[in-house]
């Protein structure tokens, strides 16, 4: 079972004294993964509801700081060497495919191949109508997307051809180290279990609900068979907590990954919770 960090560029984590201190930390102590999380905007007040919240808000407030996706993983990139850098997520229908693909191929060799690109369609229809997108066709856009940037990583010349992105054949460079990044698609509906199953390398429900969990994994296996893939090969993930019996409970359900919250949000207490998670957790998994 591997253990990754959440939000790591959000709030406190805006603070790049703090996300350092966190990444160095973090890998130093076993932890496999930091995953970062998205919204270019959040419009004030905001009718749709936040899914993962009983108060249907986003936690922190209308005014909470959430720096670029992208950009931290960067910074992390240059201070670390092992830990994986992840998008927890990147709101793909919001992005040309062709910018996110040359980014995150740049960040892929900047980092030496550590780079996963977790993905969602998005729930905040307010920030869509800010940006002059269609929120209805937010799903076609995220398939379309994740091909188009399989071409771009994968083909030499590249060309994609869709109702929403259209383009080739062209060049572009640098390649990711990897081929193709993986790309672990987040949500916990059917329809982002049945995307997982079509088009993912993961699939990653931001849950730890266990019925749910297996509801949503047998939806991504049959949508898998359906489309001719092995659904084994799709690295499962889930939201968990630093317990080690819930985390095995986890592993039982063939989960990969657990994705937990930061200890703390100051320097010292980083330290003594993540050194913790080492020797409590980590090292009993």
């Amino acid at each position: 079972m591997k253990i990754g960090l959440m939000f790591v560029n959000s709030g406190p984590f805006s603070n790049p004294e703090l996300l350092a201190h966190l990444a160095v930390t973090a890998e130093k102590c076993g932890v496999e993964s930091l995953w970062t999380v998205e919204h270019v905007v959040i419009p004030q007040g905001y009718q749709s509801p936040y899914p993962y919240s009983k108060s249907g808000k986003i936690p922190g407030g209308e005014d909470v700081s959430i720096p670029d996706p992208l950009i931290p993983l960067g910074f992390v990139a240059a201070l670390t060497s092992k830990v994986k850098l992840a998008t927890g997520i990147l709101i793909l229908p919001q992005r040309h495919p062709l910018y996110v693909a040359k980014e995150v191929a740049t960040l892929d060799v900047l980092s030496h191949g550590r780079i996963i690109l977790g993905i969602g369609s998005g729930w905040l229809k307010e920030e869509f109508d800010a940006l002059g997108l269609d929120f209805r066709q937010r799903g076609a856009r995220t398939d379309e997307a994740i091909q188009a940037m399989r071409a771009v990583w994968n083909d030499n010349p590249s060309s994609y051809h869709g109702k929403h992105f259209n383009f080739g054949p062209l060049m572009s460079f640098p390649k990711p180290i990897q081929k193709g990044v993986p790309i672990h698609v987040g949500g916990h509906s059917p329809a982002a279990a049945r995307r997982a199953g079509r088009f993912g390398d993961g699939f990653f429900p931001a849950i730890g609900d266990h019925a749910k969990l297996k509801e949503l994994f047998g939806i991504m296996r049959d949508a898998a068979h359906k489309a001719g893939r092995n659904p084994d090969a799709i690295e499962l993930s889930c939201m968990g907590r630093a317990d080690v019996d819930a985390l095995k409970s986890y592993r039982d359900l063939g989960i990969a990954r657990a994705v937990i919250a930061p200890p703390a949000f100051d320097k010292e207490g980083l330290t003594r919770g993540l050194e913790k998670l080492a020797n409590d957790v980590i090292a009993k998994l």
